[in-house]
């Protein structure tokens, strides 16, 4: 057993306790890091979004001493929905923040003890057998294996092992799309690593992931929490390409010497699993306990829901996937537009979304016969269609600007409804969602969404709980064995935004005519 890190004593005088994590022929204990100062100890989120990395520092009492951004990462677009960044602009964008956060905070920086990752996921990154990547990363937002994603989702294994349609911006399909297409790549796959996951190789060395982000491959068993062979197979791989697992809150890893020295760090510091980019955000929000939820008004929308137990549904097209803490699952729908189809609406009228909500007022309006659709990119929960596209329906000359932004909120606060809907019809009910994102500056637009859901809508308190939030907080869990769920409190609540009951008969029959309508442009496209 190789030991990564020598034992440490407490402020006692007595040895820390230390942690043992196995993966197929090997295995290797992590003890907690040696802090810079026994007064001092600070956390590192690190988070790869799809343009660019942010990283931020937390004490261990959990406040944000700060935080750095890289520049932005370039995303390549050779062909119609292709989507490909090169995996070294992920390291050049990290090695960037952190230089930000040592310009600005040095004596911080030095403090850290742990470290957790966070980042976009399904992203297809693939290396040799001498860790050496064979072509630039297939993202998640890329739709070029969407016959293999049908290929696959028709074999029923897929949705009854993993819980979730096989979607074209999943992992297995992009690996078809290889062999099919690039055989010589293919034939050359060592190893098969989502994107934070090949920051962990180049910060630490070790092929590892965790289960809430490899749930987002097609190949992960989900309520078994394990690599399915079965399903490997399927796609011409076996278990020996994929990286180990770990659960999100464990050690996996901890940072080579000189990366360590480079930054001004102590030695043994320990890289927590880590977490997708949404589950990172619901660790940053607190929502990891059972009916805890959160509405995420962003470029797309987001209605993330904790659970005790796996709850699949792919039939509604609900996402089923493990969360970052053991024994813990979440589900999510997902929309493709919601700021985005304001943002949309912004540019053809010619205004600011800002200054389009602003002519709505403050009191929540009774729905107009105008109804928008905002499958501006198609759709993802409920319908599963790429195809789709928007729509206003019922305009007359009352139609003006102000009507027709009042659709564009009443649209997406519906489309959340649906999501809900599936939610619902999987076994999790809801008393309450928090609402994050660009989005929730718009009061009208969370009155809308409070009364359309029948749900208050609680708003936190000032701060940043995002995904590097989240991802500093898993790397503390990690670094000091600390409970979970003693860590991942949620933030106070501001305000709370509840229905208007006075309008809830109006928004009822309103959204029961958006969804009789799209069954209706379906059958015309």
């Amino acid at each position: 057993m190789a030991c990564l890190s020598s034992p440490r004593r407490s402020a006692s005088g007595s040895k820390s306790s230390s942690r043992t994590i196995f993966r197929p022929n090997r295995a290797w204990t992590i003890r907690p890091a040696r802090p810079a100062t026994r007064e001092k100890r600070m956390y590192l989120g690190i988070d790869l979004g799809t343009s660019g990395v942010k990283a931020m520092l937390i004490g261990a009492d959990q406040t944000v001493v700060g935080s750095a951004s890289s520049e932005e990462v370039t995303t390549s677009r050779l062909h119609d929905g292709w989507s490909e960044q090169d995996p070294a602009d992920w390291i050049r964008a990290t090695e960037e923040a952190i230089a930000g956060l040592r310009a600005a905070h040095p004596d911080a920086l030095s403090a850290v003890r742990g470290i957790g990752l966070s980042g976009h996921m399904h992203g297809a990154t693939l290396l040799d057998g001498d860790d050496k990547v064979l072509r630039p990363c297939i993202m998640w937002n890329d739709t070029r294996s969407h016959r293999e994603a049908a290929a696959l989702d028709a074999d029923p294994r897929f949705r009854k092992i993993t819980g979730n349609i096989v979607f074209p911006g999943f992992t297995a399909p992009k690996l078809a799309w290889v062999k099919n297409n690039e055989p010589d790549i293919f034939a050359k796959v060592r190893w098969v690593l989502l994107p934070k996951d090949y920051l962990r190789l180049w910060l630490a060395g070790e092929h590892l992931s965790e289960m809430s982000d490899s749930a987002g491959t097609s190949w992960l068993d989900t309520g078994a929490r394990k690599w399915s062979a079965e399903l490997l197979a399927a796609t011409g791989l076996d278990e020996s390409q994929m990286p180990g697992l770990v659960e999100g809150t464990a050690p996996a890893g901890t940072l080579r010497p000189e990366l360590a020295a480079k930054w001004g760090l102590g030695e043994g510091i320990v890289i927590a699993g880590g977490a997708g980019d949404n589950a990172a955000s619901a660790c940053g929000m607190g929502t990891v306990r059972e009916g805890t939820a959160f509405v995420s008004l962003g470029t797309s929308g987001v209605l993330f829901a904790a659970n005790a137990r796996y709850l699949p549904n792919p039939e509604s097209a609900v996402h089923a996937f493990c969360h970052a803490l053991p024994d813990t699952w979440h589900q999510m729908g997902v929309i493709l537009s919601a700021t985005d189809a304001l943002n949309w609406h912004a540019r053809v009228t010619g205004a600011f979304a800002a200054d389009l909500t602003k002519e709505l007022g403050d009191a929540l309006k009774a729905p107009s016969h105008v109804t928008f659709l905002p499958y501006l990119s198609g759709e993802r929960t409920p319908h599963n269609d790429a195809t789709i596209r928007g729509a206003f329906l019922g305009l007359g000359h009352e139609a003006d600007r102000t009507v027709l932004t009042q659709a564009v909120l009443e649209g997406v606060a519906f489309a959340i409804r649906d999501s809900l809907e599936a939610l619902k019809s999987a076994g999790t009910e809801l008393t309450r969602v928090t609402a994050i994102g660009g989005g929730s500056r718009s009061r009208y637009w969370l009155k809308s969404i409070a009364t359309a859901l029948d749900l208050p809508v609680d708003l936190p308190a000032d701060g940043d709980f995002g995904a590097a939030f989240g991802a500093a907080r898993l790397g503390l869990i990690a670094a000091t064995g600390a409970n979970p769920t003693d860590i991942l409190t949620p933030p106070a609540t501001a305000e709370t935004i509840h229905p208007e009951t006075a309008l809830s008969a109006a928004y009822e029959d309103a959204y029961q005519r958006y969804r009789r309508l799209y069954p209706a442009i379906r059958a015309a496209y």
